[in-house]
C-alpha cells in the first residue's frame, strides 16, 4: 500500500470521526443561561399584621424578569434570625408577582419575614403574626 493511499485514508477517517463528533454534539440539549432572579418581596411589610388561618398574598416585584427563571419557587417562613422549616407555598410561578398562603398556626411574634426562593432568597421586611 502506498502512502499517499495511507494517508487518504487516515484523513478520511479523521474527517469522518469529526462529523460523527459534532453530529452528536448537536443532538445533545443546549444549556440555556440563567440569570439569578431576586425580585423585592413587597408584603408582607413593615407594619403589617397577619391573624393564623387568614389567607393573603405574599407579592414581590416582577417588573424585571429575565429572559429564562427558574421553576420551582417557594416561600417559607423565617422567624428572627433562623428560618423555621414550615414552607407556605412551592411550584409556582416567579413571573406570576404573588402566591396565595394560609397563615400557619405558629406563636404570636413581631419577627417573622417570608422568604422568597427561586434563583436566589429574598426575604421581606419583619411583620407580625397574632392569634
Amino acid at each position: 500500500m502506498s502512502s499517499q493511499s495511507t494517508l487518504s485514508k487516515c484523513l478520511f477517517l479523521l474527517i469522518a470521526a469529526f462529523a460523527i463528533f459534532f453530529q452528536i454534539v448537536a443532538g445533545l440539549p443546549t444549556l440555556e443561561q440563567r440569570d439569578v432572579y431576586v425580585p423585592p418581596v413587597l408584603y408582607p411589610h413593615k407594619g403589617t399584621v397577619w391573624y393564623k388561618g387568614q389567607r393573603h398574598n405574599v407579592t414581590w416585584d416582577n417588573s424585571d424578569p429575565p429572559k429564562s427563571i427558574s421553576n420551582g419557587a417557594m416561600i417559607i417562613l423565617r422567624k428572627g434570625e433562623t428560618e423555621t422549616p414550615l414552607i407556605l407555598a412551592k411550584d409556582f410561578d416567579l413571573r406570576a408577582g404573588r402566591t396565595e398562603i394560609t397563615v400557619p398556626w405558629v406563636l404570636e411574634g413581631d419577627d417573622y419575614s417570608v422568604v422568597l426562593f427561586g434563583d436566589s432568597g429574598n426575604w421581606s421586611e419583619d411583620f407580625t403574626i397574632k392569634e
